[in-house]
């Protein structure tokens, strides 16, 4: 019987190590302010009757793409769009590239690069004088993706 693989602890990504860059308009910005984010995707499933089965099959019928994260209060490129968008109608898509790396694994490196994302909402101003530091949620949706580079199989996977 062959011996059951385990994950080396070595080979789990660090959450601080972390690049993530906004391109608006072909200017890219390095968001280093960010605290956290996330993107998922979900697919849109439609239940299908079966004849003959008691219960409904499920079948794919496209997806959608959300983004959210927070960021420290310290940039204006966003709400530079917000303000934007409210005195012409013009609503700006951009595009959100993670990379995640963490020289310690032997996963390598993952980029995703969001595209034709639109935000959702945002904070326009914010104080809070028994605050340590001003932070804000950032949210909103992607159309596409792509992934030009993929974490390595770990040893043990295949």
């Amino acid at each position: 019987m062959p011996k059951n693989q385990i994950m080396r602890a070595q080979d789990a990504i660090s959450a601080r190590l972390a690049e993530c860059y906004v391109t608006i308009e072909g200017i890219r910005y390095n968001f280093m302010q960010m605290i956290n984010f996330e993107a998922t995707f979900e697919k849109n499933k439609v239940e299908i009757p079966i004849l003959g089965k008691t219960g409904y099959g499920n079948k794919a019928g496209g997806w959608s793409g959300s983004f959210s994260g927070t960021a420290h209060y310290n940039q204006s490129i966003l709400r530079e769009l917000m303000l934007r968008y409210k005195n012409t109608g013009e609503d700006v898509y951009f595009e959100i590239q993670v990379t995640n790396e963490d020289p310690t694994s032997t996963v390598g490196r993952q980029t995703v690069v969001l595209l034709d994302c639109n935000l959702d909402n945002g904070t326009l101003v914010k104080f809070d004088a028994d605050g340590e530091y001003l932070d804000e949620d950032i949210e909103g949706t992607f159309e596409d993706f792509t992934m030009p580079e993929t974490f390595n199989l770990l040893e043990g996977m295949q």
